[in-house]
C-alpha cells in the first residue's frame, strides 16, 4: 500500500503549487495523467490519483513546508476520530491523506445543499476533542469542513498547532444560528459567496463589528433573492 502512494506521490512531482497575496487561492502549473485536481486552498492543492482513488494528496506551495510538517504533526497527535481524516504518509512537499467524500459547506451553499444542525453539533464535539489532545481547534471554515452523510468532516488542521482564536468558528457559528434561515436550501450564486470570502478576510475595516459586518452581508443576500 505504502509502494502504492509513493510511486503516485513521485508522479506529482511535475505539478507545481504557487502561493498567491492576500489569501488568494493558489496556482498550479503542470499536470499528470491519472490524476484530478478536487480542491484548491490558499496554501496547497488537493489531488486524487484515478488508479489509487483512496488517497487523497494534498501538495504544498513552494516555501510551506513549515505547515507540512505541522499538520503531519497535528494528524499524529489527534489518532483516530469520526470528525477527522487520516494521514498515511508524508513527503517533504506534499501529505498523503485518506480521500474523504462528501461536500464542503462551501459547496453545500453554491447547490442549495441543506447543511443540518447536526454538522454544527460534531464540530463543537471536534473543537473539544482536539483541545483534550493538547492543540487549539482554528481556522474552521465553510471550505474546511465536509458535509458527509449528514455529519461533519474537519479538513485542513495544520493551524491547530498555533496558538490564538481567530474566531472564524465562532463567526461561522453566530451566522448559521441568526442568518441561515434566510439561503436554507436555496443555491448561492458563485460571485456572492466568493465576494463575502474576500469582505471577511477585511471585514474589520467594512464594519465596526461582526454584526453589523453580518448585517451588511444579509442585506445582499436580501437584493440578490
Amino acid at each position: 500500500m505504502e509502494q502504492q502512494w509513493q510511486n503516485a506521490a513521485k508522479a506529482l512531482e511535475l505539478i507545481t503549487v504557487t502561493e498567491n497575496p492576500d489569501n488568494e487561492p493558489v496556482t498550479i502549473e503542470g499536470a499528470v495523467d491519472g490524476f484530478r485536481c478536487i480542491g484548491v486552498g490558499t496554501d496547497a492543492a488537493v489531488f486524487q490519483s484515478l488508479s489509487a482513488p483512496g488517497y487523497a494528496f494534498k501538495i504544498y506551495a513552494e516555501g510551506k513546508k513549515d505547515k507540512l510538517e505541522a499538520e503531519a504533526e497535528v494528524y499524529s497527535r489527534l489518532g483516530s476520530s469520526p470528525n477527522f481524516s487520516e494521514c498515511y504518509g508524508a513527503t517533504d512537499r506534499l501529505l498523503v491523506l485518506k480521500f474523504e467524500e462528501g461536500l464542503t459547506l462551501f459547496d453545500c451553499l453554491l447547490q442549495g445543499v441543506r447543511v443540518p444542525e447536526q454538522v454544527i453539533k460534531d464540530v463543537e464535539n471536534a473543537r473539544a476533542y482536539v483541545r483534550e489532545k493538547g492543540l487549539n481547534p482554528r481556522d474552521i471554515h465553510l471550505k474546511n469542513i465536509l458535509l458527509q452523510d449528514g455529519r461533519a468532516k474537519l479538513l485542513d488542521v495544520s493551524e491547530y498547532i498555533k496558538p490564538g482564536n481567530d474566531f472564524r468558528w465562532e463567526h461561522l457559528y453566530k451566522a448559521y444560528r441568526e442568518y441561515y434561515s434566510l439561503i436554507d436550501g436555496k443555491p448561492m450564486p458563485f460571485w456572492l459567496l466568493d465576494t463575502i470570502r474576500k469582505w471577511y478576510h477585511h471585514w474589520t475595516k467594512i464594519a465596526p463589528s461582526f454584526d453589523e459586518f453580518m448585517r451588511i452581508v444579509s442585506k445582499q443576500v436580501n437584493y440578490r433573492k
